[in-house]
C-alpha cells in the first residue's frame, strides 16, 4: 500500500478544482491548552476575529415573503435578518434604540411593516426607519423619528444562505468565501432544502468541530463503522489549503485502505451496490474498484431514477465526500447525495462550552417524498428547529450517531486540556490543516490579517 501523500494537482476532469489550492504547510505555532478555556484568549478571538468575519445567520427559505425575518444570537449580539419590499435581505442589530430592548425575542417570524418594541410600542419600519413613537411631542431633543435607525450590518446570501457581519467594511461574501462556492458550484445548493436543523448546547470549546473536521486521523477509533466504504487513509486523500484560511479534504467513498480487509466486499459497501444494480460478488477481491463502477452507474441510472441533479456533478462528486472547512466556523460537506453543515459558535461567557449546530440539505429527487438521512427517512421538506443539551439529546442522536461520537470525544477532550500534564498538541503530518486553522486565528488576533 502506498504511504505517501496524494500531489495537490492543478487541475482535474473528475472533480472540481481550483488554481490557489496549496498542499497544507503550518508554520509550526503551538496548540496550547488554554486557547480552549481562557477568558482572556476568548475575548481577543471576539475582539479581533469574531467581529471581523462573515457569519451563517439562517436560510433564505426562511425568508419567503417581506417582512420574514430570522435572529441570530451570537455570543452577547442578537441580528434581525428581513426580507425588504424589493426581494433584497437586510440585517440589523436587534436591539431598540430607546432604552436597549431586544426588538424580537423569537427565531423567526413575520411582520406586515414593522417590528414593535415590546416594551413602549416604538416601531421600526423594515427598513431599518423609525416610524412612530409614543408621545412623539414629549422628546426635548426632538421627535426621535427623525433622528434614528436601526443600525445595520453588511448582510449578502450565497447558496441559500443569509451570512451577515458585524464589521462595516468586510470583505465582499464571494471575495470571503472564495473559493468554496467555485468548488461547490456543481450543487444548487439555493434551491435545497433543509431536512434536517439540530442544535445541541456542548461542554467544550467551539474550536473542536473545527479541529475535528480538518483531520480523518480520528477515523478508526471513533467511527469504525465507516471502515466499509470511506477511505481515511492519508495516501489516498486530498488535502488542499487556500490564501483565505479555507480548507479542503477529499475522501473516497471505497473500503479504507488502511486495512487489508479493503480487498473484501463488506456489508455496507454491498447495499450500496446492489442499490445501483452492481453485483458485489464481481467485486469480491477488488472491492475499491467498484468506486468506478458506482460513479458510472449513477451518471447512467441517476437521471433516469429522478436523480436529476446528478447530470451536474463530477464522476468524483458521484461517490466522496468533499470536506470543505470555511474559516473559522463553518464545515461544509458535498455528498453526492446532499450537504452536510457543520457549525460551533462560542457561549456568551464561558470558552468552555458552545452550541453545536448540524444541517442536512438534499436536493428533489423526482418521484420522492423522503429522503435518507443520519436519523432514517425524513419527509422532503423544511425541517423544524431541534435544540437540546448534547447530555440530554438520547432521543435526537441514535446510538452510533457518529455526530455523538464526535461530541462525547469534544467533552472529554476539553477536560484533558486542562490537565498540567498538557503542554502542546503534536500533531501528525495529516493533521496540519489543524495547525494552519490555529496559525489563522493567530494572525487575526495579532493583526496580520
Amino acid at each position: 500500500m502506498a504511504t505517501r501523500y496524494l500531489d495537490t494537482p492543478t487541475k482535474s476532469d473528475t472533480y472540481p478544482t481550483h488554481p490557489d489550492a496549496q498542499f497544507p504547510k503550518a508554520r509550526g505555532d503551538a496548540i496550547t491548552g488554554d486557547r480552549y478555556y481562557s477568558k482572556e484568549f476568548a475575548e481577543r478571538e471576539w475582539e479581533h476575529m469574531w467581529k471581523r468575519v462573515w457569519h451563517v445567520g439562517g436560510r433564505e427559505r426562511q425568508l419567503e415573503e417581506t417582512g420574514d425575518f430570522i435572529v441570530h444570537n451570537f455570543k452577547h449580539e442578537s441580528v434581525i435578518m428581513i426580507r425588504q419590499e424589493d426581494g433584497s435581505v437586510r440585517a440589523f442589530f436587534n436591539v431598540c434604540l430607546h432604552r436597549g430592548n431586544r426588538l424580537v425575542n423569537v427565531e423567526e417570524g413575520g411582520v406586515a411593516k414593522h417590528l414593535t418594541c415590546p416594551y413602549h410600542n416604538w416601531k421600526w419600519n423594515i427598513d431599518g426607519a423609525l416610524d412612530e413613537v409614543q408621545d412623539p411631542e414629549d422628546f426635548s431633543r426632538g421627535n426621535p423619528c427623525e433622528k434614528l435607525r436601526m443600525k445595520e450590518l453588511p448582510c449578502e446570501t450565497w447558496g441559500g444562505f443569509v451570512f451577515y457581519s458585524f464589521d462595516p467594511n468586510a470583505l465582499p461574501l464571494m471575495e470571503y468565501l472564495d473559493p468554496i462556492p467555485t468548488l461547490l458550484g456543481n450543487r444548487d445548493l439555493k434551491n435545497w432544502k433543509r431536512v434536517v436543523w439540530l442544535t445541541l448546547r456542548v461542554n467544550t470549546n467551539w474550536k473542536f468541530a473545527s479541529d475535528n473536521f480538518n483531520e480523518s486521523y480520528h477515523i478508526p477509533a471513533v467511527h469504525p463503522q465507516f471502515q466499509p466504504m470511506i477511505d481515511d487513509h492519508y495516501s489516498t486523500t486530498i488535502f488542499e489549503m487556500y490564501p483565505n484560511g479555507h480548507n479542503r479534504m477529499i475522501e473516497k467513498l471505497q473500503p479504507s485502505s488502511r486495512y487489508e480487509t479493503s480487498v473484501n466486499v463488506m456489508p455496507l459497501w454491498a447495499d450500496v451496490l446492489k442499490e445501483w444494480d452492481l453485483d458485489p460478488a464481481e467485486f469480491e477481491g477488488k472491492a475499491q474498484e467498484a468506486r468506478i463502477a458506482l460513479q458510472q452507474a449513477r451518471r447512467t441510472l441517476g437521471p433516469q431514477r429522478g436523480y436529476h441533479y446528478m447530470a451536474q456533478l463530477s464522476d468524483d462528486e458521484l461517490t466522496d465526500q468533499f470536506h470543505h472547512t470555511g474559516f473559522p466556523n463553518l464545515t461544509l460537506t458535498g455528498t453526492p447525495e446532499g450537504l452536510h453543515m457543520f457549525r460551533t459558535e462560542p457561549d456568551a461567557e464561558d470558552p468552555n462550552w458552545s452550541t453545536f449546530d448540524y444541517w442536512y440539505m438534499v436536493p428533489e429527487v423526482e418521484g420522492m417524498n423522503e429522503v435518507a438521512t443520519i436519523y432514517g427517512m425524513q419527509p422532503f421538506e423544511e425541517a423544524e428547529h431541534k435544540t437540546d443539551l448534547f447530555t440530554n439529546a438520547g432521543d435526537l442522536l441514535k446510538q452510533g450517531d457518529f455526530l455523538a461520537q464526535d461530541l462525547s470525544l469534544a467533552v472529554t477532550q476539553q477536560q484533558g486540556l486542562r490537565s498540567m500534564g498538557f503542554q502542546q498538541a503534536y500533531l501528525a503530518d495529516q493533521e496540519e490543516r489543524i495547525s494552519r486553522f490555529h496559525e489563522v486565528i493567530n494572525d487575526y488576533l495579532e493583526g496580520r490579517r
